[in-house]
């Protein structure tokens, strides 16, 4: 895995507020940062997701995931990057196709107190000017980037 950067989404933060970060080890501080849309099954709401690995649940998984494989999206800036679950909270990802990528309606800034919601199966959905920078950054990186999905 590369040692440099990582990517976190805080879930336990309001839609309406940034909270996918890319953390720089070697500047040690935050480089890139967005909304992220959550997971839409499940019950889940603008304010409230509910987390499933089930295949079909729609919902996002919590826990670690190897971020490898850039490939097109149909999605927003057409771009996505693979994500392999590494715990038993994620490890269906690759079967139920969650992928990180961008989709045009997500706004690039905070909203709140507006909520983001109704944009993703479960994937991490974050603004075409966050997956912009995201993507220059991983189309660098020779190993696998680690991706933490928590509350």
């Amino acid at each position: 895995m590369d040692t440099t950067i990582c990517i976190m989404v805080d879930m336990s933060i309001h839609s309406g507020k940034n909270r996918i970060f890319v953390y720089d080890f070697k500047k040690k501080q935050i480089t890139i940062e967005g909304l992220c849309a959550h997971g839409v099954g499940g019950g889940s709401t603008a304010t409230k997701p509910f987390f499933s690995n089930a295949i079909g649940s729609n919902c996002t998984s919590l826990g670690k995931y190897k971020v490898k494989g850039r490939s097109y999206s149909n999605w927003g800036i057409n771009v996505h990057y693979k994500m392999h679950g590494l715990e038993e909270t994620n490890n269906n990802a690759f079967k139920r196709i969650v992928v990180l990528h961008s989709y045009t309606p997500v706004p690039n800034k905070e909203i709140y107190p507006q909520t983001l919601f109704g944009q993703s199966a479960g994937c991490p959905v974050l603004a075409d000017e966050v997956m912009r920078k995201t993507d220059a950054l991983l189309k660098t990186k020779k190993k696998p980037v680690l991706l933490w999905i928590y509350v």
